[in-house]
């Protein structure tokens, strides 16, 4: 019966790819209402499945309790006791097949994620290389579902905007009320390969805001502060709220914002959660690979045509040339009118705000 599954969701990390899973989740909750969720991730990604149905969260410590070999023991012991009727592992890493295998053992059905690894390889490789789309992450979410018996079909599309209300006792360094067109910008990521140079993003950011925009500044680590801190100071139209607040109220302002502009990053993702249109910024990956925002359109990614794209799956590798061209090479002024012109064809939005 329906009512009985109950289906653990695996996914450990890094932040992108598990905001991506929630939109699936939530897709996959409107098809099967009955069947319970239980989300396996790190416990500061709480935030992406507050607003999931039926969904409950339960925290994965990899440095504390769930560290090594018996820390997955323990955490193994502890998850038989919430009586999953299935696994379905999004992540496919070795802690998650130990965890999956140690349910199949005992009788549960089990599923992972099929990464694509031969045709990713096929898309970076440097000679030969075949330039194609790819699978979608989120549709290989999906593929593990419906492997388990439980197959539904994405939108894949932002669904009506819904700004959460936000005060000025927890947003002191917001004007109220909103006046201008909000644009988000995460311009950091994990790997260099993936940024737009610091100085072209500059160039950017001013011509934004002396465009009149208000510009909000997403990162995460206390380097990225200092930079964002650097551009707060150049114009009163530039904020930065790196390490100002909290993921859940980073979520809460993101709602309220116009359009995001992100690298292949988090930012990306964490704006698709709100249904926020993006525009992108892509340099050694490319979203032919499958990491493409839920509900966001490859019209709005931001990409230089070479022959030596993509190079990496993840931006982990070094360019190869030696000149970095794929982000040097791509003009500021494209960059700038792209998010000027999704501002404008966009719709007008009210912010979700008390005084």
């Amino acid at each position: 019966m329906r009512g009985k599954n109950k289906i653990l969701v695996i996914r450990f990390s890094a932040m992108g790819d598990v905001a991506m899973t929630a939109p699936v989740l939530k897709e996959f909750m409107r098809e099967y209402p009955d069947t319970e969720l239980l989300m396996l991730s790190r416990s500061l990604f709480q935030p992406f499945f507050n607003d999931i149905p039926n969904l409950n969260f339960y925290p994965f410590e990899p440095k504390q309790q769930h560290k090594g070999f018996l820390g997955l023991i323990k955490l193994f012991i502890a998850l038989r006791k919430q009586k999953i009727t299935a696994v379905a592992d999004l992540h496919n890493n070795l802690r998650s097949r130990i965890v999956s295998l140690l349910f199949f053992i005992t009788g549960v059905k089990t599923a992972r994620i099929d990464k694509g690894r031969k045709e990713k390889a096929e898309l970076t490789r440097r000679e030969q290389k075949i330039l194609r789309p790819l699978k979608l992450t989120i549709i290989r979410y999906a593929e593990v579902f419906k492997t388990l018996g439980f197959p539904f079909g994405l939108q894949n599309k932002l669904t009506e905007k819904r700004p959460q209300t936000l005060t000025p006792a927890d947003f002191p360094f917001i004007s109220f009320p909103k006046t201008q067109k909000w644009i988000g910008v995460s311009p950091f990521a994990q790997h260099l390969q993936k940024v737009y140079p610091l100085q072209k993003t500059e160039t950017v950011l001013l011509a934004l805001a002396n465009s009149g925009h208000q510009l909000f500044i997403f990162g995460g680590s206390s380097e990225e502060e200092q930079i964002a801190m650097e551009w707060e100071c150049k114009h009163k139209n530039v904020t930065s709220v790196v390490r100002k607040i909290k993921l859940d109220d980073e979520l809460k302002l993101i709602s309220n914002l116009d359009v995001m502009l992100s690298m292949d990053s988090s930012g990306m993702h964490l704006a698709a959660l709100k249904n926020i249109p993006v525009v992108s910024v892509w340099g050694a990956t490319h979203p032919y690979i499958g990491f493409l925002g839920y509900g966001q359109s490859i019209k709005d990614a931001v990409q230089a045509d070479l022959y030596c794209r993509p190079c990496s799956v993840y931006g982990n590798v070094p360019c190869y040339r030696g000149d970095f061209a794929c982000m040097n090479n791509l003009s500021e002024s494209v960059v700038i009118n792209t998010v000027l012109n999704k501002l404008s064809n966009g719709e007008k939005t009210t912010i979700g705000q008390t005084r």
